[in-house]
This record gives structure tokens, C-alpha cells and sequence, in this order.
């Protein structure tokens, strides 16, 4: 297993992961984390879901009708992150992270006790007090939350993180949900019971929260704005300076609006559509959180524990295939009324709608956690938890906007059925606009792919490729391919210096230019076009960007490694020039050669390449070594050429 260059937010003592996402769960930095927020989750859902049930079938409130009771505690719950999302992110920026867990801990603590007064007098107004306190705490504990993994977790880790958290968050909705329905229903002392509950949840979140290690602030001096308006304003523009990042937000807020759809549609889904009762309900909710819990896990399996945005695409198409077959699963479901749970089950032709919830939650889970993650790496550590609040804000608005759409659309004649078909085909045209906006995720889809179902594509020595700042990448050039392979290996974004002609190429021109790769020609061909490539490259390492060239200059005739040129001297003296400290990481891919997007020597002694598609069979091994970094002063053509020679042997 490959070690990982050092995030420099992280203790020295966590710079060298080993084991997968499951092994966090073994380590300080990471378990009382996830601990403190999972109780945390389950603790909420079961006071929220427990008051549903109280005043909905226990208790007549004149002023709460039954029917709206559901509706009101959720616009509690959630009012807070509308408010106060922007000041959370500002004090989760400047506070010690884990002393701010600490004090939500404590505060949660206080609000439980309160809460457990509400249920043994029937005390209404101070449930609902409670609620809208908790949503507060909720909200000030979301930007700490998502800042906090990147500040213990490495790139390699990042995605195996938020997964974890994503899963235990879903599966303690689940039992929060389930534990509060069952407890509340004991008679006359079900009441009684969920308050000690969640007081006990309470206590144990802030025991494990004592175990967290220090956190310290990104930005002690910062100074707070306490005007949520343009706080809020200032956030997004924080997040709109990395384009990349603020398309992340509005992709997760997207997806939680998709969620939103199927969870407030899931009571009358059962009932109306499925004829089911209150178990089949419940029943959708425990296949769509195992779901989301599944897919979310398998991210760090399907990213070889990279931050992987290649997924978010895949993501998109399942959730739109499956969410288009549910409606189509629907029809023609034989009449029946009241089903239990096991005569729903009975029923083979229930199964292909449960397989439909499970799959489009499961590509729901592939969709949200490389987004997740891609946030918390690319934001600027100083004001990664602001952005983060601006997402939470967005969450929430598009969050409300699905409820006022989906009343909407059922108030137009909609049917429920109808209302998935809907969002289905929605979510199709929102992820195509997306991708088009920021080419990187189509990009790195299209790497994925070509690296797993392409070729059987294995990465040695990754790590040297570096997670923050300039270098220059030197590879081998053996196929037209040979730069969406680079894509794949790396975690951040690739600008290529590639021979014009190359752009000429159908399909690989077009996948070149949205790289935003740079074209040149040789000098005694184009003057202008050379002199300005080489600006264009100067200004990708001034950014601080990677820069991938192939100094051989054209792909390989004999599959042999040609003489390099000098151009990448050119390239390391205007760094120099500029005062760019910039390492070069040598590269060698290998066994491409006589692969289908390599050239190969006809019967008549021509070169050509793109023919006889399966010469080499499917899944061909290629593989990419990545060398330590050289020092880019002592570096020359022919010491480039001698060690990406070795990496190749």
C-alpha cells in the first residue's frame, strides 16, 4: 500500500495512512469523531420522529392539527440553518474545532434535559422549543464537521472519511427514526422513555467528544460578522472565487433536493401507490438509507482512496435510470389494500421497486461523497468552514424548494409515481448543465472509465505526485491516450502541453481542448503559436497548478523511449525566472505499446493507430510508475531521459 505526502493541516503523527476507511475507525483522530456525530444524528431523529408521533396519534393539539404537526417540527428544525449557517462557518474558522464539539456537546446536553421535561408534562410549546435549539446546535455543528476531516485526514483518506461519516450519518437517521417510533408507541410511559433516550444519546455524544484530539483554528483572527444577510453573501462569493468548488455546492444541494422528493413522498408512496401500511413505509426508508450507506462506501473501493470527482457522473446516471424505472415498476402492481410488511415482500412484483430505492440511493451515495470531498480540498483551509456553511444554506433552500415543487406538482394532478419520473429526468438535464460548466468532472469520468473498463490500469508510487502547489510531471509518450491515463492517476487537475496535431484527432481533440490542454508546435513551423505555449505553460505554474509535459514530443514510433527535447528547460528556466519553486516528478507509462491507441506498424511498413480495436483483447495491463521528485535546478533533458528510463525497466 502506498504511503501519502503529508497534508500540512494534519499532526505529523498521521502523514502515513495505512489500511482503508474501515482502519479509521481504530484511531483517535478519526473514531471519537465519528462517534460524537453519530450519536448526535440518531439523537435528533429520535426526538424528531418520537414528537411527530406523540402529537400526530397521541396527543389532540387544537392548535397543531395532526397533519401539519410533521410539517411544522421539520420547518423548525431546519429555520435555523437558514439563519445562522454563515455565523457557524465564521466560528468554525476561528474557534478551536474540537472545543467548539465540547461546548455543542454540553449545549446538547442542556437541551435534551429540557426536552425530557417537555415529554413528562406534555408540554408542547417547550417541545418545540427544543426542536428549533436543536436545529441551532445542528447548524453550528455542520461546518465544524465537514472542516474538521481535512484537517486529520490526508487526500488519500479524504474520501474513505467523509464515506464513513456519510454512511453512520444515514444509518443513525435510520435508527434514531425507527427507535423513536417504537419507543414512543410503549403506553403511557413511552413519553418518559424518550426523554431519558435522549438524554442518555446526549451524554454519550459529549463523553466521546472529550476524546477528539486538538483542532486547532485556521483563522484566530478572523472578526465576526454577526449580520447572517451579508454574511451569507460573503460566503458565497467565497465559494464562487474557486469555480470548481461553488458547482460542488450547488451539485450537493441539487442531490439533497433529488432526496427530499423521495423521503416526504415515502408515507403516501406505501400507502397510496404500494397499498402497503406503516411498516412497508418504513420498510423504504431502511432500503434507502442502506443505499446511500452502501454507496458511500464503496467510494473510497471505486477511487483507489483518491478524491475521485470521476464518480459524481456515474452517480448522476444511476440516479436518474433508476429513479425513471421506479416510475415505470409501478405500473401495473396488481390492486391489493393494507399490505403487512411480509405480504409486500411475498410479492416478486414489489421486488423490482425496492431494487430500484436501493440502486438509485446507492448511486446517490457515489454522487454526494467525492462532491463532499472535493470541497474540503479544494477550499482554502482559512475559510473551509464558511464555504462549507454557504453549502449548508443552499442545502436548505433547495431543500425547501422541493417541498413547495413537489406540493406544487402533486396540487397539478401529479401522481407520486409521475412526481419520480420527474425528478428523474430533472436530474438528467441538472447534471448534464453542471458538467458542461466545470469539463473537469466529464474529464475525470472519462479517465475513470478508460482506466477500469479500458485498460487494467495500476498506478506505483502516486504518492510523489504532489496534493497542493506547482510541478511539472514528465512522462513517456506512447498513445493518443497516454494524458487521460495521467488524468487518472492524479488527484487534481492536469494542464497537458501537447502537439497541436494531436487536437486534430476526432473525439481526443475535442476531450483536449475541454482539458484546457495547451497546443504547440515546433518553433520553425509557428514562432507565434510556440512562444505563446510556453507562456500559457509559465502561467499554469504561477497559479500553482500541475503541468504535464512529454518531452519526447511525438508519440513513440518503436515503442522505444526517444531522445528528449529541450523544452523542458525552457519551461523550468521561466519558473525560475518567476521565482516558482517547482519540482519535476518523473514518469514512465508502460506496456501501452500495441494497444489499440497506440501506433503500430502495418503489413505495408506504415504507422497507424485506432484499428483492429481488440488486437490485445479486453482489459489490457498498462500501468503507470511515478519517481521521487528532482530538484528542477539540477535537472537536464538527459537526466530526465536516464530516470524515466529506469522507471520504465
Amino acid at each position: 500500500m502506498s504511503h501519502t505526502i503529508a497534508n500540512p493541516e494534519m499532526p505529523a503523527a498521521t502523514a502515513h495512512p495505512e489500511g482503508g476507511q474501515f482502519a479509521l475507525m481504530g484511531q483517535r483522530r478519526f473514531a471519537p469523531f465519528f462517534w460524537t456525530q453519530f450519536l448526535g444524528a440518531a439523537n435528533d431523529n429520535l426526538f424528531k420522529f418520537a414528537f411527530t408521533v406523540l402529537v400526530t396519534y397521541q396527543l389532540q393539539v387544537q392548535w397543531l392539527p395532526a397533519d401539519l404537526a410533521g410539517l411544522v417540527i421539520g420547518a423548525l428544525f431546519i429555520l435555523p440553518f437558514l439563519l445562522f449557517s454563515a455565523t457557524s462557518g465564521q466560528l468554525a474558522d476561528k474557534l478551536d474545532r474540537r472545543q467548539m464539539i465540547i461546548w455543542l456537546k454540553r449545549a446538547e446536553v442542556g437541551i435534551m434535559a429540557i426536552a425530557a421535561l417537555g415529554f413528562f408534562i406534555d408540554n408542547i410549546p417547550v417541545l418545540l422549543a427544543c426542536i428549533f435549539l436543536m436545529g441551532l446546535q445542528s447548524t453550528v455543528f455542520g461546518p465544524v464537521k465537514f472542516a474538521y476531516l481535512p484537517q486529520h485526514l490526508s487526500e488519500r483518506e479524504l474520501t474513505g472519511g467523509n464515506g464513513m461519516v456519510e454512511m453512520g450519518t444515514f444509518v443513525a437517521i435510520l435508527l434514531g427514526n425507527v427507535a423513536g417510533g417504537l419507543i414512543i408507541a410503549v403506553p403511557e410511559i413511552g413519553a418518559h422513555h424518550v426523554g431519558f433516550t435522549c438524554v442518555g444519546l446526549a451524554i454519550l455524544g459529549r463523553v466521546a467528544s472529550h476524546h477528539i484530539p486538538a483542532s486547532p483554528a485556521m483563522d484566530g483572527s478572523l472578526k465576526i460578522n454577526w449580520n447572517p444577510l451579508t454574511e451569507t453573501w460573503a460566503n458565497l462569493k467565497l465559494a464562487r472565487q474557486t469555480p470548481v468548488v461553488f458547482r460542488s455546492v450547488l451539485g450537493i444541494s441539487w442531490m439533497w433536493f433529488f432526496g427530499a422528493v423521495f423521503l416526504s413522498l415515502f408515507p403516501a408512496f406505501a400507502k397510496d401507490v404500494l397499498h402497503g401500511d406503516e411498516q412497508v413505509a418504513s420498510l423504504l426508508l431502511v432500503v434507502f438509507s442502506i443505499g446511500i450507506g452502501t454507496g458511500s462506501l464503496l467510494c473510497e473501493v471505486l477511487s483507489r482512496r483518491h478524491v475521485e470527482i470521476g464518480l459524481v457522473p456515474v452517480g448522476a446516471i444511476g440516479m436518474s435510470v433508476f429513479s425513471v424505472d421506479l416510475y415505470f415498476a409501478t405500473r401495473g402492481l396488481p390492486p391489493a389494500s393494507g399490505l403487512g410488511l411480509g405480504a409486500f415482500v411475498a410479492d416478486t412484483a414489489h421486488w423490482r421497486v425496492l431494487a430500484d430505492l436501493a440502486l438509485l440511493s446507492l448511486f446517490a451515495g457515489l454522487y454526494s461523497v467525492p462532491m463532499y470531498a472535493l470541497i474540503q480540498m479544494r477550499s482554502q483551509p482559512t475559510h473551509r468552514a464558511r464555504i462549507i456553511a454557504a453549502n449548508n444554506i443552499l442545502n436548505a433552500l433547495f431543500m425547501i424548494a422541493s417541498a413547495l415543487l413537489a406540493g406544487a406538482l402533486l396540487g397539478a394532478g401529479f401522481t407520486i409515481p409521475q412526481m419520480f419520473l420527474f425528478v428523474g429526468l430533472a436530474n438528467a438535464v441538472v447534471a448534464f448543465y453542471i458538467f458542461m460548466l466545470v469539463p473537469e468532472y466529464l474529464l475525470r469520468f472519462v479517465a475513470w472509465v478508460a482506466s477500469r473498463f479500458v485498460y487494467r490500469f495500476k498506478v506505483q508510487g502516486d504518492e510523489h505526485i504532489p496534493s497542493r502547489g506547482a510541478a511539472v510531471l514528465v512522462c513517456n509518450h506512447v498513445s493518443f491516450v497516454d494524458a487521460v491515463l495521467l488524468m487518472a492517476a492524479s488527484p487534481r487537475p492536469i494542464r497537458f502541453l501537447m502537439d497541436h496535431r494531436i487536437f486534430k484527432v476526432p473525439v481526443l481533440g475535442w476531450l483536449f481542448k475541454l482539458a484546457r490542454a495547451i497546443p504547440i508546435a515546433p518553433q520553425q513551423e509557428d514562432p507565434q503559436a510556440y512562444e505563446t505555449a510556453f507562456e500559457a505553460a509559465a502561467q499554469v505554474l504561477r497559479e500553482g497548478d500541475l503541468l504535464a509535459i512529454f518531452p519526447e514530443g511525438a508519440i513513440t514510433k518503436d515503442g522505444k523511449l526517444q531522445p528528449f527535447k529541450g523544452g523542458i528547460m525552457k519551461i523550468l528556466e521561466r519558473a525560475q525566472a518567476d521565482g516558482v519553486a517547482v519540482p519535476v516528478i518523473p514518469m514512465a507509462l508502460n506496456n501501452l505499446w500495441g494497444s489499440f491507441f497506440s501506433r503500430v506498424e502495418t503489413l505495408d511498413g506504415e504507422q497507424t493507430a485506432m484499428v483492429r480495436p481488440f488486437r490485445r483483447g479486453w482489459f489490457n495491463r498498462v500501468g503507470l510508475n511515478v519517481g521521487a521528485p528532482a530538484d528542477a535546478i539540477s535537472v537536464t533533458p538527459a537526466g530526465l531521459h536516464q530516470r524515466v528510463g529506469v522507471l520504465l525497466a
